[in-house]
Formats: C-alpha cells, sequence, structure tokens
C-alpha cells in the first residue's frame, strides 16, 4: 500500500500462503519472494508465528530487508508466555522476544506487538497483566487483547483494564468475529472456524493512537457487507481523529483474506481520502502465448 495514508495500515493475518499464487502472488512465485509481493500491496501483517515460536534473528534480519518503508509487522507475543507461564516468570521468553522486536524497531518496520491472553485470563489477574505490562520497555509498541467476558461488563472490569491500558499508551486490540457467528456453517473451514474462534462483544475501546482491529468474516465475502459498511466508516473517523488504526482481515480459508481486504479498502474509500491498493503481483503478470500445435 502507498505510503501516502501513513495513518492507515491493512493486512492479513499472515503472508505466507500458498492458495495466494496466481492473484495476490504470481503463479510461480518462491517462497523466498512471498513477503516482498505481500508487501508490495498490504503495508502490515499480524505475525501469529510467532506465537508458537520464535524464527532466528537472522531471519527476522531478512523479514525486515524485503519489505518497503512504510511497512508494519504486528508480531504475536509468544504463548510461552501468553499461556504457558501466564505471564508469570516469563522474563528469559520475554527477552528473547524483546531481541526480535528491537530487531525491527531498529529497522524501521516494527508495529505494535500484541499480547493474546487466554479465555481463563480474569479481571482476578489483571495485577498480573499490570506488573508484566510496567516491566517492558516503554520505547517499543504493545497491544493487549483479552478474552474472558468479564473484560467486557461495561464497568469495573473493563473500565480498570482500559485505564491500565490507556496509562501504558497500549492499544487494546478488538476481535470481532460476528460475521463468522452470524450464520451456520457454510464449508469445513467454517465449521472449524466457529469451533475455534471465539464469539464475544465488540467494545469500541480506545486506549491509545494504534486501535487494532482484527475482523473475522465469511468465505461468502458477499456476506461481510454489513460489517465492512460499520467498520470502514468507524475508521475512517479513526483516521479523521488522527488515529493510526490496523486492520487485519481474516478468512476461514486463508486463500480469501486478501479479497477480504481489498473490499474492506474499496469501501474505505467511500469516506476518507486514501490511496488506491497497488496492484496485485498475480494479478499483472504476464504469461508468455502458448505455442500453437501443428498437430
Amino acid at each position: 500500500m502507498s505510503t501516502d495514508t501513513p495513518n492507515y495500515y491493512l493486512g492479513c493475518p499472515v503472508w505466507a500462503c500458498e492458495k495466494w499464487k496466481g492473484s495476490l502472488f504470481t503463479s510461480a512465485a518462491p517462497h523466498h519472494s512471498w513477503l516482498s509481493q505481500y508487501a508490495s500491496v498490504f503495508n502490515t501483517v499480524e505475525g501469529n508465528s510467532t506465537f508458537y515460536g520464535l524464527p532466528s534473528l537472522d531471519t527476522i534480519r531478512r523479514w525486515a530487508e524485503s519489505v518497503p518503508a512504510g511497512f508494519r509487522f504486528a508480531l504475536k507475543f509468544p504463548k510461552a508466555i501468553s499461556h504457558d507461564k501466564r505471564l508469570l516468570n516469563a522474563g528469559t521468553e520475554t527477552r528473547e522476544f524483546l531481541q526480535v522486536l528491537e530487531v525491527l524497531h531498529d529497522a524501521g518496520c516494527l508495529g505494535p506487538s500484541f499480547l493474546q491472553l487466554p479465555h481463563g485470563f480474569s479481571p482476578h489477574h489483571l495485577a498480573d497483566l499490570e506488573t508484566y505490562l510496567r516491566e517492558l520497555p516503554r520505547e517499543l509498541p504493545y497491544a493487549v487483547e483479552v478474552r474472558h467476558r468479564e473484560f467486557f461488563d461495561e464497568a469495573a472490569h473493563e473500565s480498570a483494564l482500559d485505564d491500565l491500558l490507556t496509562e501504558l499508551h497500549i492499544d487494546r486490540v478488538i476481535f470481532d468475529s460476528r460475521a463468522l457467528f452470524s450464520a451456520p456453517p457454510s464449508d469445513s473451514f467454517e465449521v472449524e472456524s466457529q469451533h475455534r474462534k471465539p464469539n464475544l462483544p465488540v467494545h469500541q475501546s480506545i486506549t491509545w493512537r494504534h486501535p487494532i482491529l482484527r475482523f473475522v468474516g465469511r468465505n461468502e465475502l458477499e456476506r461481510n457487507l454489513p460489517w465492512i459498511h460499520e467498520w470502514s466508516l468507524k475508521i475512517a473517523n479513526w483516521m479523521k481523529a488522527g488515529l493510526h488504526p490496523l486492520v487485519f482481515t481474516h478468512c476461514p480459508d486463508e486463500r480469501f483474506a486478501p479479497q477480504f481486504a481489498r473490499m474492506f479498502h474499496e469501501e474505505l474509500k467511500l469516506h476518507v481520502d486514501v490511496a488506491d491498493l497497488p496492484p496485485w503481483p498475480g494479478e499483472t503478470e504476464i504469461h508468455p502465448p502458448k505455442q500453437m500445435e501443428l498437430f
């Protein structure tokens, strides 16, 4: 995406998807080119792979070298920190993750890294979250995603969370799966996604300058339009207010995530002045003419 719109970031949950060859990617794109081709269109990406394990620092440096100026990686904190140790005695794992973030920060391509807390992490554990967050280096950007329903009470528990994040200049991740759960699943991907994804209230809490929307839709993209209309207007208003939102479009079948993002961007253009998305490498590649058979 053009850096003419630096206060808006749009991307997908991953950049490495074989199914994108011939559409977002060129038809014969080698694996090592996927990130650069992805980053020629979108200007951010979720780094879900870091939830499961950290790549080497050399790999991180190659990531940074593969993206243009203005691109932002939004990496997920490792589950060893958030789920296995639940923020307690996780100093070693945190230092290793911070080394990764510092490489991206030094290269100018670090976005908010988000700490996704497990379903069982309730307001009862808020003190553990506060202790952990206060020990993080303040010069790096962070976001927090909660999944316990008591954090959506629109009362004391939610206020305490929002007040903490606001004080520490940390964004709260907004996870919207309403479209996904709006009807019974249509295919096996949606069956699995409805089983795995949370169905939580959607509260548009703004605690800092880079609100993150993780927008989970259906594979039949037209069915997402009511929520695309709603969110495009909201994101446009945030941009006009000087915020710098990040929007990540999820589909149960990852093949549709880029098209979902493009649909969202086209709708956003109706409400705020943003540049067109760049052409997709796979849609603009020139194929050599087929040789005519003589017999």
